[in-house]
């Protein structure tokens, strides 16, 4: 049975699933034992909104497949994350300045979200927003601790920024999925955050004293599948049990 609007329903459950993947990585090695169980949440958090998701896609194609048929059997190609969850997480500034871009786009997407005429994706948003509020608000307090720090500390969030800036923009387009979603009122316009984007980060980035560099080629593709070299990687470790011993159960 072919699900309506299952590439949609991929797109979020994807790029919250790589990115809770990749938040993971730093349980056991964040640089406080308060962040090290922050971020862990965070992840968890992530993990367990894609899998609601994927167990609505499986429910709705009703092919006896479950939500790990679709995170652990499929190869990146398939995959529809925003790319900016793949990217490596380089230093503590580099992952918080993607956390905070990525939870401030993501709040008022699922804002939006609630709006939709797909009740389940409206009970997702309803249920969601009140983790992600928890998002922006612990990634918004450390770049303002960041950027008012120390010299140092000032100067690895700049550079993150500046490294990481290009793969910001491909969360403020509408893939073509997206765009048939959108038709159907089940969607969210992501082009429509921007301003409300832009505002908020820039209100924050001007408080912490940094910047975003102006006049960047943005990345695009993930949506459609077209995945940088990490992707590959995080599916190898992540899927390595899955494929190794099919079915196997704990």
């Amino acid at each position: 049975m072919l699900m309506e609007h299952k590439e949609y329903y991929l797109t979020i459950a994807d790029t919250l699933l790589v990115l809770g993947q990749r938040l993971s990585e730093w349980c056991g090695h964040g640089p406080a034992i308060e962040e090290d169980i922050a971020l862990s949440n965070v992840a968890l958090d992530y993990i367990g909104q894609a899998t609601s998701l994927y167990k609505e896609i499986a429910l709705k194609e009703n092919l006896g497949k479950s939500e790990d048929d679709y995170a652990f059997l499929r190869d990146a190609w398939e995959y529809r994350n925003a790319l900016i969850v793949e990217i490596t997480n380089g230093d503590y500034a580099k992952t918080i300045a993607r956390q905070f871009v990525f939870s401030t786009w993501y709040y008022h997407f699922l804002e939006a979200l609630e709006k939709s005429n797909d009740t389940f994706l409206q009970g997702f948003a309803q249920k969601s927003i009140k983790e992600v509020r928890y998002h922006f608000q612990h990634s918004r307090d450390w770049i303002l601790r960041m950027g008012g720090g120390t010299e140092e500390s000032h100067r690895r969030l700049q550079n993150a920024l500046n490294e990481m800036w290009e793969f910001t923009g491909e969360l403020m387009t509408n893939s073509a999925h997206e765009m048939e979603a959108i038709a159907k009122g089940i969607g969210v316009d992501n082009v429509a955050l921007k301003e409300t984007f832009d505002r908020i980060v820039t209100a924050v980035f001007q408080e912490a004293n940094v910047s975003a560099p102006a006049d960047v080629w943005m990345q695009k593709g993930g949506k459609e599948g077209k995945h940088s070299e990490h992707l590959g990687f995080i599916l190898a470790e992540m899927q390595f049990l899955q494929r190794a011993y099919p079915n196997s159960k704990w």
